[in-house]
């Protein structure tokens, strides 16, 4: 297997407090690294660096783990431009747009939809991203949600079936109904997945009903994930922590009692900067779940209605700016966060045995992320084979 090493780096950063100068960045300077085509074998000085098969001049600039979009919702057709010109002009969010969404998805053929994820998966590459978790979500039925996983497959690893998004239109007046064929016939055409979500929210699904839809996701063994208290404090946090769900996504809004659980729990708080930014609505307190202990995680939440957004520099911009972040807690965020997001151990840092992602930034500094927002800095991305 060809080995490379990549010297000259100005400042890498590895996400390991063992590494550097011992801060939970892990960081180093003047250094270099050796990988093969799957993971690091070597950090440390550029004046320490073996030899390799290949080698490559960073030319002082600064390396960090490839980003990890823990929260996605890729495969869908058609778009909302003009919900987001309401919303700037001062209508609320109500998540009451989703229904436009599954009906153009489900008019979409796959070849579409296969053409159009492609597109917005080459921008999150683009932008550094070296591993993307996608969710359904947008069909809503039991073959649709089938066909949505096949395509979200094609892409990733980390496939979401999220049948409980909203209730659909057919079943406005038998939500019932819909609950169970959500956690019965849907689930079974869906369990390949490897995880389950629900929008536990205002508008959405209630803490009973989802606790019935996750609870039969567990029997067959996926993982958890929840969308929670985006649109008010709905019980979505409790229900998570109480699942043990990798994560609970959005967080807007916090009770006590809710970052308590959180702090005492494994589930990551996955904030979604993206849509606080695209709603107007108040942004999740970043601050103060990171300053009571919480793990958090930052994602684009890639999505037509409310964050058609697929820069997680843009997100790091926004969690620092508008978040209080110091610019290493969002790029930790953004890297190691979503890796526990997803509960991975092999991504997210570098050092050995780490998987071989990263990313060469055109600057001196990992802070030039949130320092210099709209600018792409991407000047190389390396990902595991």
């Amino acid at each position: 297997m060809t080995t490379r090493v990549i010297t000259n780096i100005s400042e890498l950063t590895t996400n390991d407090p063992t590494l550097g100068d011992g801060s939970v960045m892990g960081r180093l300077t003047n250094a270099a690294m050796v990988l093969n085509d799957e993971e690091v074998l070597w950090v440390g000085a550029t004046s320490d660096a073996p030899a390799a098969d290949e080698m490559i001049d960073a030319q002082h600039c600064a390396v960090i783990p490839g980003f990890v979009d823990s929260h996605t919702h890729l495969v869908f057709a058609g778009e909302r431009s003009d919900e987001f010109e309401s919303r700037m002009a001062g209508r609320p969010y109500d998540g009451g747009g989703i229904g436009r969404t599954v009906a153009a998805t489900r008019a979409a053929s796959s070849d579409e939809l296969r053409r159009v994820t492609k597109r917005r998966f080459g921008e999150l590459r683009a932008g550094g991203v070296t591993t993307v978790e996608i969710k359904s979500g947008y069909e809503l039925t039991v073959e649709g949600e089938s066909r949505l996983l096949d395509i979200a497959g094609q892409f990733s690893d980390e496939v979401t079936f999220l049948g409980a998004h909203v209730v659909p239109e057919e079943f406005a007046h038998d939500r019932a109904t819909y609950v169970d064929l959500v956690k019965g016939p849907m689930l079974d055409a869906c369990s390949r997945a490897k995880w389950i979500d629900v929008f536990c929210d205002t508008g959405a699904f209630d803490v009973d009903e989802s606790r019935a839809i996750l609870t039969a996701g567990k029997v067959v063994g996926m993982g958890v994930r929840v969308h929670g208290n985006q649109l008010g404090e709905t019980g979505g946090v409790a229900l998570a922590v109480e699942f043990d769900a990798a994560s609970v996504d959005h967080c807007n809004y916090l009770t006590d009692d809710d970052v308590a659980a959180l702090r005492a729990s494994s589930t990551v708080a996955t904030l979604l900067p993206g849509a606080d930014f695209s709603t107007r609505s108040p942004y999740a307190s970043a601050r103060r779940l990171l300053d009571s202990g919480v793990v958090v995680a930052l994602a684009t939440d890639c999505n037509p209605g409310t964050s058609y957004v697929t820069s997680m520099a843009f997100c790091i911009a926004i969690a620092v700016r508008d978040m209080h972040l110091s610019a290493d807690e969002a790029l930790w965020a953004a890297t190691a966060g979503g890796a526990a997001a997803l509960r991975r151990d092999d991504i997210g840092w570098l050092a050995i045995g780490a998987r071989a992602d990263l990313v060469l930034l055109d600057a001196p500094r990992a802070a030039h992320v949130a320092y210099r927002p709209g600018t792409s800095l991407i000047r190389q991305t390396i990902r595991s084979s």
